[in-house]
């Protein structure tokens, strides 16, 4: 079996792409430039989601195709390139990767692109099965120097909380549903088994480093203009308008997804906390060696 893995190089996909490697399966990764990392065992393929050649290209001799395109002004465009395209190849089988309750925040720009693809799986006959991801616990790997520095957790989670999942548990999942039959027409929650506020993650991490940790609060305005530093301002309004929907509406896991992400794993699903301790233990060691190597330099 062969898969095609639009967004196959990314932190998500990657790791999706491994997963599909465990399992025998032939990976093709859609990038944009011939020196792109990608994990070993799998073939790169270059070409552009906005030039339909090339997406076609791609798609020659493919079984399946796991489909994450990027957030983008144009996702939309891209992602019903690359399905159009995957249905006139008439492939056996998309996994579309959504976000978890899409049809709830249709005010949110990504949220709605990827709501309006959902809607165009559902009207074709191309068989397709669609996983909703909850807020990433590796999207807190970038909080290194706010944490450890600082003490601050500046990601304004609100106080309703989100059911925060592990990217290995979305890669295993969406591995399982290219791989194994009974997914088609399906549509997973991925979320993880606690409901998170932002004063919860910051006692989880002051747990993990030992130190006192606060929770730098949900003032969206000031969160905004922190994000346009260091994104477009396109991106920083779609990223405020999401983080102020799980604030007023809240991202906690519904009934029953707990319970089928663990029949479809055939495990628990990780918890935020176990990956705070994980990565703390990484951070504690990397900072201890830094140090001995500098007090090695100094002795020399």
């Amino acid at each position: 079996m062969k898969v095609l893995a639009i967004g196959g190089a990314g932190h998500v996909g990657s790791e999706v792409v491994k997963e599909l490697l465990k399992r025998k399966a032939q990976v093709d990764v859609f990038v944009r430039k011939e020196d792109a990392k990608i994990p070993d065992g799998a073939r790169a393929v270059t070409g552009d989601l906005l030039d339909p050649a090339s997406v076609e290209k791609a798609l020659h001799g493919v079984d399946k195709l796991y489909l994450l395109n990027a957030v983008t002004p144009d996702e939309l465009t891209q992602g019903l390139i690359a399905y159009d395209l995957a249905k006139k190849a008439k492939l056996k089988h998309v996994v579309y990767h959504s976000v978890f309750r899409v049809d709830h925040f249709k005010d949110v720009p990504h949220f709605a692109s990827k709501f309006a693809l959902e809607s165009a799986l559902h009207d074709f006959n191309l068989p397709f099965t669609v996983i909703r991801p909850n807020y990433f616990n590796q999207n807190d790997l970038g909080l290194k120097d706010p944490l450890m520095k600082a003490g601050i957790y500046p990601m304004p989670l609100g106080p309703v909380g989100v059911s925060s999942v592990d990217v290995r548990d979305i890669a295993e999942a969406s591995a399982i549903a290219l791989t194994t039959e009974g997914h088609s027409g399906k549509t997973y929650n991925l979320n993880g088994p606690d409901v998170l506020s932002g004063t919860a993650v910051a006692a989880i991490w002051s747990k993990a480093l030992g130190k006192e940790i606060r929770y730098a609060g949900h003032d969206m305005d000031s969160f905004e203009k922190q994000m346009r530093e260091k994104a477009p301002a396109w991106s920083a309004f779609d990223i405020r308008m999401m983080f102020q929907g799980y604030i007023e509406r809240g991202f906690g896991a519904e009934d029953g997804d707990i319970e089928t992400l663990t029949e479809l794993l055939g495990h628990s699903p990780r918890k935020y906390a176990d990956f705070a301790y994980e990565t703390a233990r990484t951070w504690k060691s990397m900072k201890e060696q830094f140090a001995s190597e500098a007090t090695s330099k100094t002795a020399a």
